[in-house]
């Protein structure tokens, strides 16, 4: 299961597992996104090579228009898999 829940200051909080079954759910959001956004993933439990694809394209997206993508709360495991594929020096990380 998957979700993008919307929070109080237009943050988005990811739930459960995002992998490549989920990028059309995720894609329908993130493509809508005008301004910058946080990412929350304190409940983000896995994130397919797909999944990675879809915010590297939200965060190209969005910097072309003068914005950011910012992920918070990332688990240990998660932010070491973004630090070993390289994503750290991408996308921002908090």
């Amino acid at each position: 299961m998957f979700e993008i829940k919307p929070e109080a200051g237009g943050r988005l909080l990811l739930v459960g597992r995002f992998d490549a079954a989920q990028t059309e759910k995720a894609l329908a959001v993130l493509s809508k996104l005008e301004e910058t956004t946080v990412l929350d993933c304190a409940e983000l439990v896995y994130l397919s090579s797909a999944a990675y694809g879809v915010l590297f394209k939200a965060q190209r997206r969005l910097v072309d228009a003068g914005h950011s993508l910012t992920l918070v709360n990332l688990s240990p495991h998660l932010r070491e898999m973004f630090e070993i594929a390289g994503f750290d020096q991408i996308l921002r990380i908090e």
